[in-house]
């Protein structure tokens, strides 16, 4: 059976934890940020178990749908200029807890994401860490 990884994150920005632990996805605290379409503004829960695509929000989303993501705490845009490799909207990036970032597509139903490592040898050592092998 595959090891289930919960990611914890927070804000690249103000630095504060964006893990909500009263919304509850798949019995593991979710990843709570501020979203906005092209008419409304909303909150989305998404799951933290890595290579998990499931979430929760408040606005009705659209499949293909690029959506803007922000901060609860300090309110700055998440999205950033990379571009996805699978459908070019812009990416998401995230801070890990345990060391590195987490970076997700923008679009709704695009299922690109990845985790990436600046120091790979201090960061890999502390994700090992958190999460064991």
């Amino acid at each position: 059976m595959k090891k289930q990884i919960s990611l914890s994150v927070k804000c690249p920005f103000c630095g504060k934890s964006l893990m909500d632990h009263e919304e509850l996805i798949h019995n593991k605290p979710s990843i709570k940020l501020n979203i906005q379409d092209q008419n409304s503004r909303g909150i989305i829960y998404l799951c933290s178990i890595y290579e998990c695509y499931d979430y929760r929000t408040d606005l009705a989303l659209t499949k293909n749908e690029i959506v803007d993501f922000t901060c609860p705490h300090c309110n700055k845009e998440l999205n950033t200029k990379e571009e996805c490799q699978a459908c070019h909207a812009p990416m998401v990036s995230l801070v890990l807890q345990a060391g590195g970032r987490v970076s997700l597509c923008s679009r709704t139903g695009c299922p690109n994401h990845y985790v990436a490592f600046t120091d790979v040898t201090t960061e890999l050592q502390k994700f090992y860490e958190t999460f064991g092998s």
